[in-house]
């Protein structure tokens, strides 16, 4: 019950790209390609602060599972500070990064689609930030279907506004590639307005008191969401950036394998947001059992969590294996570029188990505030051996193969996402022993009231 309006809140996220990238795909290939370069530029870097962002359910979690509500609305004012200040940097990035994509070896014809698409996008990154604070609060207190319904509320302004900027109608110019950065945009501050206007009106917050005073950004309570934070943003980054990344290098082999990667990819990562949205639930359960003291409780939610996503990656699996013809047939005409991509959608359903594996592990870990091996154990995983047998593979670098293509450059993402979820497995088990369960997020001085005083020192 918990996980359902997560996943229909990530399903609705995921759409985003799905919409950009139909409305893409119908206007040209070089569109496409343009939005498949722009999109992996956006998320490779919003990855750091939507990760760094996810110690926020466990804290929220955690301190309502230890009968502490009253310290919720200050926690969420000082991460809303934090949410803000991490818009302001990307969007800073994303303004100077459309200067290094011929540097990186972008195809030229892709280039300018790809830097007019980052120029809209990036307006609507400091309302991401904060919107994804706001609903990390509301699925830490378990209030997941504000997500969901807002999520799909959001794409009721991203359709017709992508297709009237990205072809030009009711008098609005023709944008191109440009069109769904715009209009993703404007969806963006849309759902974040709507959000703080549930959250301040809405009657299961009245009495946290979330907007109830103005306090200044206070070091101690961000330095402790930071901590556990921090962490997790990297991971994410770093599972992410494996995914993003591996476009990027594709994209320098063309038009035609870098449209079919991202329409791969796209439904990939559709898939991919069942088990992300099981394991946030699994993280605020896992985390609320932490917080008052239930070791058993913290070991059956992560095995709730497991069982279900067991069972909905074999649903995906079987998905890609026998309706990639199908779903391809959404997204483009080109028979080269669909074949293509047919093809890269039965790597991704070799994948589906270790990455649902692996990410209900480590939401299963963020709940514990274990985040910092993981991270190291992400590394390994993901890079060292995902992204270098990528690349050997599907490049020929080192000179040990024929390049692959696409083919290879997918062979590394099964592998390092293989290697993690033994890994992170591994960890899990380590860390619910019952000597190390500690609720790292809620020792003395973890939360700082206005004035200075931490309730958990009295």
């Amino acid at each position: 019950m918990l996980a359902a309006p997560l996943v229909a809140g990530h399903l609705s996220t995921g759409l985003i790209g799905f919409v950009d990238s139909v409305i893409a795909g119908r206007h040209g290939t070089d569109t496409l390609a343009a939005v498949a370069v722009g999109t992996a530029l956006f998320w490779l870097p919003m990855m750091v602060p939507l990760g760094t962002l996810l110690s926020v359910p466990p804290a929220v979690s955690q301190l309502d599972g230890h009968g502490r509500r009253e310290e919720v609305g200050p926690l969420f004012r000082q991460a809303m500070w934090l949410a803000a200040g991490l818009g302001l940097l990307l969007f800073c990035f994303l303004t100077a990064v459309v200067h290094a994509l011929e540097p990186m070896g972008i195809a030229p014809s892709i280039v300018p689609g790809a830097t007019a698409f980052l120029h809209g996008i990036r307006w609507g990154v400091p309302a991401l930030t904060l919107y994804v604070c706001m609903r990390y609060l509301s699925d830490g207190l378990h209030f997941t279907v504000p997500g969901m319904v807002l999520g799909f509320g959001g794409l009721l302004v991203l359709v017709p506004l992508g297709y009237v900027l990205t072809w030009g109608a009711l008098g609005f110019p023709e944008l191109g590639p440009g069109g769904p950065g715009y209009a993703s945009a404007v969806m963006l501050w849309c759902q974040a307005i709507a959000f703080a206007l549930y959250l301040w009106r809405g009657r299961r917050f009245a009495g946290l008191r979330l907007f109830g005073r103005f306090e200044p950004p206070r070091w101690a309570p961000i330095r402790r969401l930071l901590a556990v934070g921090l962490p997790i943003g990297v991971t994410v980054a770093m599972e992410g950036g494996l995914f993003v990344v591996t476009a990027l290098l594709i994209g320098r082999l063309g038009e035609v394998p870098a449209a079919a990667h991202q329409i791969a990819i796209n439904v990939a990562s559709l898939c991919f947001m069942v088990p992300m949205g099981l394991a946030e639930a699994t993280t605020v359960r896992v985390g609320h059992a932490l917080g008052r003291g239930d070791g058993d409780g913290v070991r059956r939610a992560a095995r709730a969590g497991l069982l279900i996503v067991l069972g909905t990656q074999a649903a995906s699996a079987l998905v890609l294996l026998l309706g990639n013809q199908w779903v391809v047939g959404f997204y483009t005409a080109d028979a080269a570029v669909a074949a293509t991509a047919a093809g890269l959608m039965l790597y991704a359903a070799a994948f589906q188990f270790p990455d649902g594996v692996q990410v209900i592990s480590a939401g299963a870990l963020r709940g514990l505030g274990d985040t910092r091996v993981p991270m190291l154990l992400a590394a390994v995983s993901y890079w060292g051996v995902g992204m270098v047998l990528g690349s050997m593979l599907g490049l020929g670098l080192g000179g040990f193969v024929e390049p692959m293509g696409p083919r290879g450059m997918w062979m590394g993402l099964i592998a390092g996402l293989s290697v993690a979820a033994v890994l992170l497995g591994l960890r899990y088990r380590r860390s619910t022993r019952p000597r190390r369960l500690d609720p790292l997020l809620l020792r003395p001085g973890s939360v700082e009231l206005p004035g200075g005083v931490s309730p958990a020192s009295g």
